[in-house]
Formats: structure tokens, sequence, C-alpha cells
């Protein structure tokens, strides 16, 4: 059996493109042009699940662009059942494809962080929209529940026990953003931290200095 090279793939994906352009032009077939890349990008992203399946621990990189197709595709193909969600949904996705990244192996531990981070921005995009939540609070929370992954979650290399430092500082400050009457308290919190810092510095330095 003859192999299928690229450029007749290629060249049958213009043709089935350009069919359905003109399905759509001629108003039978609608939404056909994003029909048509929606499938692309979940086939593409088939493509790099199988390859990172094959061999995650040296194809690690390959889920990051199959989760991102893969939430482009979502966002393309599920617009009304999405609903105004679509850009969580791509960065959920992203986001869970770090989170894959670490427990594929978890000596790449960096993962947690920008999975983290990524997830919280979904739920902050998800939310921006209500009136009645503070998403610069959920933000901060979010970065510090990140944090504290970092410090809970298994490692060869040991625990990350700085990890606790941020992420309480964090969230405080999601509290302190969390209600109306508080949230004006958050500007002195960079400040004290500062002082904090400068007193926890120069008391070890007189302490040290005298022993």
């Amino acid at each position: 059996m003859r192999r299928i090279d690229l450029r007749t793939l290629f060249g049958g994906s213009l043709i089935l493109l350009g069919v359905l352009m003109l399905l759509e032009k001629i108003g039978i077939l609608r939404g056909a042009s994003d029909l048509f890349w929606g499938f692309a990008m979940l086939v593409a992203s088939g493509y790099f699940m199988v390859m990172f399946a094959n061999n995650p621990q040296v194809r690690w990189w390959a889920i990051i662009p199959a989760m991102t197709l893969l939430g482009m595709a979502g966002s393309v193909l599920l617009p009304r059942l999405l609903s105004g969600f679509g850009g969580s949904f791509f960065l959920a996705a992203l986001g869970a494809a770090f989170f894959i990244v670490y427990f594929s192996d978890r000596t790449r531990w960096w993962g947690i962080i920008p999975g983290g981070v990524l997830m919280t921005l979904a739920v902050v995009a998800g939310i921006d929209k209500m009136e009645w939540v503070n998403s610069g609070s959920i933000f901060f929370v979010g970065l510090g529940l990140t944090f504290l992954l970092v410090a809970i979650l298994p490692n060869p290399s040991g625990k990350m026990q700085w990890a606790y430092i941020p992420s309480l500082v964090l969230v405080i400050m999601g509290a302190l953003l969390g209600t109306r009457s508080t949230a004006a308290l958050a500007d002195f919190v960079w400040p004290a931290t500062l002082i904090i810092i400068g007193l926890v510095l120069l008391v070890s330095f007189f302490f040290n200095k005298q022993a």
C-alpha cells in the first residue's frame, strides 16, 4: 500500500477547506471554516498526545502543545456550550498541561507553578464579570495555593519549605482584597513587609556581631 505523504494530506485539507468555505458563502453550512479549523486543531492535539504517551520522559514537552491545541479546538467547536468561558477553558487546558508535566515526572516540580498560575487565571477569567467577586482577591489566593502545592506535593529533591512563605503572604493579600472594608489595607501590606524584613536583617546582623 502506497504511503500517504504530507503533500497529499495538505492538498486534501486545502480542498476540504475550500469546499467548506464555499458552502458557508452560499449559506448551506454555517460556521464551516470554524468547524474545519477546530477539527484540524483537534487532530494536531491528538498527534502530540500520542507523541507524549509513547515517551513521556523524553517527550514531556509534547503535552504542552497538545493541551494548547485542545483548548483552542474546544473554544472553536463548542462556542455555545462554553458560552463566554472559552478563554477560561483554554487557560485551564494549558494549566492542566503543566500539571501533567509534573505528575509524569516529579523531578519537574517547576510545572506546578505555571500550572497553578494558569488555572488561577482561568478562574479569574470565568468570574471576572461577577461584580460581587473581587477577581484580584481570587488571583492572589490562587497564587498562594499554587505555592502551597509546591511545598506539600512529593518531590525527589525534598520538600520545598521556602514555598510556605510566598504562599502565606499571597493568601493574606488575597484575604485583604476580599472585601471592600479590608481592600484598602492591601496598600499597607508591602510597606509593612519591607519594614519587617529590614528589621529582621538588622536584628540578625547585630545579634551575630555580638556573638
